[in-house]
């Protein structure tokens, strides 16, 4: 297997754009390597990556790529399942600077390629209006990108595709040439040639192209017969609506635009097989639901292996059933939308399936199914094995009076080969997503791929279906465009791609021209992939399967799908919500420490590369819970870590931070010398000097007299003891929090002891393991374990980090039935109190509390239990945040390299919160950094919820 291939920064191509544009040039191996996939089975070393600034950018470098011979390659949110976004080209990334919303006039808007669905709609709220083609990637995909790939979503059986939904698109040719593509463009030369072109081929488009909704295969050639200039349908928007940037670069597009309908209620519907719920769908849609989705049995299982989904699908099924169909209905009127839920009810019946509907119309609820839903993809993908569910026939659409006859035929098509599909998704209009689960690095399942494909293809055609659905074609489909069309039609797309870029000069070998789907050296796993031998782990990866102790197992979960890249009031993930660059994303992350693991990056993960990557990542564990696949790069930047130190030894910084819980008892007893660092700014700038702490940041500051073992209550008569955790955080900084517990837990009824060694206090090993010394933090967790497993009693701490440390990291320190055995009694206070029901009688406190969630508390699911137990305060309103990471992370935001970005990442939603907060109002953060990032950057004092408690009582 080759090396991603050396630097070239210096090539000619890129010192031109560095001279030329004022994008950012990224040219590196680590970058290029970043570039090289997208959501499918492919990669593809890109020449370069610019990020352009401005639309003039974009013009520079195709002029400079046009002079240069180099092809180029319009790329949005990279999550393409077909390959398309993917090319030896010089990639365009219009994500981060190109994604404004231009105008809004009427039911038009005007947007760059470079915006996500989830922002414009967002932004079009105010207007009552939306735009309403939803791919499950709303949140991340870019409209650029959905124009590329002519995307549908679960609404298209009401508002139809892309191609139905863009009003104009300006276009940037590939001679540089800029034209306006629309309702009434201007009768260029090339307007009557292509207009020529589809006189010519009229009739064979009418007999090739299937009568289908979900036909998204090829070029829109019917956008220019003479019967669509008749009818309205000769935009010629619509051509270049799903040219995948082989015709040109969308440089804004204008938007047709929809009322919001307000109301929403869903209905579940369940079905004891799946042909049953594939022959009921030309039923439901009469109906007139918004929408009609599918999940299957494999779905349903493995949705409840998912933390994050488990609830939500158990509160979705009755019994076990092996097929649901969920159907939304929409509009303004509540008592219409019980009448369809109704009907729906009635409808069943009729089928013979009474009583198995189950209503959802709770909006939390209803959100919650669309969560699972939207992360079907993934859920299917979280599969921890070589064999994956792999996208290669996955949007075939048929009629629904032959969806049933189809499915059935396929799934025998699959007995024969002995592979197992799984389908979910569009019911409603005939567009199932099914992927046969095949392991891509064996030449024996690639074989059956291509075979598989043949015959899903063959039967497409039988039945006048479209063998591209919703994802395009890239490299995975269009090589089957001349059987599907034939070859005539296939002339027409060359002809329709030399007339707008006659030198291939975009994206080439796309939809027209194409390499072969099962060409493997094109591969993400190609016939050469060997990983590393001498990678040895520190922690435990066995639940992976695979070499490198199942590390690299673990790291390839990432399909590339992207949801890191939303940018909702989650964790996941804080530092790219900020930087916007695929280096500090999730994604951008596994896919560099896999090319390490491999050989494609010179120097393993230990690698200047691979630590760059790293540098910003704030271990908030949104990934481990957040990621549908469940990759958490927490974990990994721990191996990270210690790859460096063993290379090079631990930095002093490093070094200060962890073995704070071995000097916190030294420092305190002189706490007047330790926080002498806070007073005197000399001290500060020469400490920033010799160890990089930001001389700007105030130090925690160690309390007199701290927290000690003994500080404990026996409670005569307690009904139960529980084990407190005292973190060195607590202990030293914040000693009230822990008094504060002693207090609360006491009063509910349970005799709170300190969980002590006797002498030198317990400690989680977190400072440790976030400076890569694993064997230290393995030291503490061994000793800790130890005290802990000494007893049954619950252990109960404040700190989630510490805390979810015992729960988590110490399972892959020590795996073994002990670490399983405390992970499931290691609860935050508020957690455990919730679980028992014992809070105690409280008094009313402040009018409003609004909490902030540390990021460990959310990715455990610990967060709500801190709410509910706040709103058991008589007369307190509590408001949850919606926030992301506050960025101190720890000791992250402390670090002066990293203070804009810690800042950042605070000013994103948190601290906007916590200033418009009256001073009446009590703001709550559990996490000791979060407490200190508030008032360093606020001045807003923020409490431990233990402290709100203990002041009620």
């Amino acid at each position: 297997m080759n090396a991603i291939a050396p630097q070239i920064g210096d090539s000619r191509l890129a010192r031109r754009l560095q001279r030329e544009t004022e994008g950012s040039v990224l040219f590196a191996p680590a970058d290029r390597g970043r570039y090289a996939t997208d959501a499918s089975i492919y990669q593809v070393e890109p020449i370069g990556v610019l990020v352009p600034k401005t639309t003039a950018d974009v013009e520079a470098a195709m002029a400079i790529c046009r002079e240069e011979g180099i092809p180029v390659l319009p790329r949005g949110g990279g999550t393409s399942q077909c390959g398309q976004t993917v090319n030896r080209a010089l990639v365009l990334d219009c994500t981060k600077h190109l994604r404004r919303v231009l105008s809004v006039e009427g039911d038009t808007a005007r947007v760059e390629p470079g915006i996500t669905l989830g922002a414009l709609n967002e932004a079009l709220k105010s207007t009552k209006q939306f735009f309403p083609v939803d791919p499950s990637t709303w949140q991340r995909c870019t409209i650029g990108g959905m124009a590329g790939n002519n995307s549908c979503g679960s609404k298209s059986i009401r508002y139809g595709l892309m191609a139905d939904n863009v009003r104009a698109i300006d276009a940037i040719l590939a001679d540089g040439s800029r034209h306006v593509f629309g309702e009434n463009a201007p009768n260029t030369d090339l307007v009557a040639r292509l207009h020529a072109l589809g006189e010519r081929e009229a009739a064979e488009i009418a007999e090739k192209f299937p009568a289908q909704l979900r036909r998204v295969g090829g070029y829109n050639l019917d956008a220019l017969t003479p019967d669509a200039r008749m009818n309205g349908r000769g935009n010629l928007a619509r051509l270049l609506v799903g040219s995948e940037g082989t015709l040109a670069f969308s440089a804004a597009l204008d938007l047709k635009l929809w009322p919001i309908k307000p109301r929403k209620v869903v209905g579940i519907c369940q079905f004891p097989t799946f042909r049953r719920a594939m022959e009921a769908s030309k039923h439901l849609v009469s109906l007139d639901p918004e929408a009609v989705e599918l999940v299957d049995r494999t779905m349903i299982d493995l949705g409840r292996s998912i933390p994050i989904y488990r609830a939500t699908i158990d509160q979705m099924v009755i019994g076990e059933p092996d097929s649901l169909l969920i159907v939304e209905f929409h509009g303004d009127d509540d008592a219409k939308l019980m009448r369809q839920l109704a009907s729906l009810d009635e409808m069943m019946g009729d089928l013979g399936l009474p009583g198995q509907v189950v209503h959802a119309v709770d909006a939390g609820f209803q959100a919650a199914i669309a969560e699972v839903r939207e992360a079907g993809l993934n859920i299917m993908m979280s599969q921890k094995q070589d064999a994956k569910p792999v996208s290669f026939i996955e949007d075939a659409a048929v009629s629904l009076e032959d969806l049933a006859d189809y499915t059935e035929r396929l799934t025998a098509v699959f007995d024969e080969y002995g592979v197992k599909g799984t389908w979910y998704a569009h019911a409603s209009v005939g567009c199932l997503h099914v992927r046969p689960v095949l392991n891509m690095k064996e030449g024996g399942d690639v074989r059956k791929m291509r075979e598989i494909a043949e015959r899903c293809f063959e039967l497409v055609r039988e039945y006048k279906g479209s063998h591209s659905g919703e994802h395009g074609d890239g490299i995975v489909r269009s090589e089957f465009h001349e059987s599907m069309f034939g070859p005539r039609i296939v002339r027409a797309f060359e002809a329709v791609k030399d007339e707008f870029d006659p030198n291939a000069l975009l994206n080439p070998g796309r939809v027209v021209r194409p390499p072969r789907m099962d060409d493997r050296s094109l591969f993400r796993y190609p016939p050469d992939y060997t990983p590393l031998s001498d990678v040895k782990p520190v922690l435990d990866w066995s639940a992976h399967p695979g070499p490198q102790a199942g590390l690299l197992g673990a790291v390839e979960m990432c399909n590339n799908n992207g949801t890191c890249r939303k940018f909702d009031a989650n964790v996941m993930c804080p530092s790219y919500r900020v930087t916007r660059e695929e280096q500090h994303l999730t994604r951008g992350r596994a896919n560099t420490l896999r090319l390490a693991l491999t050989g494609q990056i010179p120097g393993g993960i230990a690698s200047e590369e691979v630590q760059e990557a790293m540098s910003l990542c704030v271990s908030c564990k949104g990934c481990k819970r957040e990621c549908p696949t469940g990759v958490d790069m927490a974990r990994m930047k721990i191996e990270v870590l210690a790859a460096r130190n063993a290379k090079e030894g631990v930095p002093l910084k490093d070094r200060l931070v962890a073995w704070l819980p071995r000097y916190a008892p030294w420092a305190a007893s002189l706490p007047w010398l330790a926080n002498l660092r806070n007073r005197v700014p000399l001290l500060a700038k020469l400490m920033e000097r010799v160890t990089g702490i930001a001389a700007d940041r105030k130090l925690p500051e160690f309390a007199a007299p701290p927290f000690l073992d003994r500080d404990g209550c026996r409670k005569e008569g307690a009904a139960r003891e529980v084990l407190l955790f005292a973190d060195t955080f607590n202990r030293y900084f914040e000693p009230e929090n822990l008094h504060a517990a002693v207090r609360v837990l006491n009063a509910a009824g349970y005799s709170a002891q300190v969980a002590s060694a006797g002498g030198r206090p317990l400690c989680c090993g977190r400072t440790y393991l976030a400076a890569g010394m694993v064997e230290e933090a393995r030291a503490e967790a061994r000793r800790t374990l130890a005290v802990l497993s000494q007893s049954d009693a619950p252990v109960i701490g404040l700190e989630p980090s510490c805390l979810m440390t015992l729960r988590d990291e110490f399972q892959a320190l020590l795996p073994g039935p002990e670490t399983e055995a405390l992970a499931k009694r290691a609860f935050l206070v508020t957690e455990f109190l919730e679980k028992e029901g014992t809070l105690p009688a409280l008094k009313p406190g402040a009018p409003v509390a609004h909490i902030h969630g540390h990021c460990h508390q959310k990715a455990f699911g610990a967060f709500p239990a801190a709410v509910k137990a706040l709103r058991r305060v008589p007369g307190m309103e509590v408001k949850p945040i919606a926030s992301s990471c506050c960025g101190m992370a720890g000791a992250f935001g402390y670090e002066a390299k990293n203070l804009e970005t810690s800042k950042a990442m605070a000013e994103l939603s948190l601290l906007p919160a916590v200033r418009a907060a009256p001073a009446s109002d009590v703001i709550v953060a559990d996490g000791t950094s979060c407490r200190h990032q508030i008032a360093d950057l606020s001045g807003r004092e923020a409490l431990h919820s233990i402290r709100v408690l203990d002041r009620s009582l």
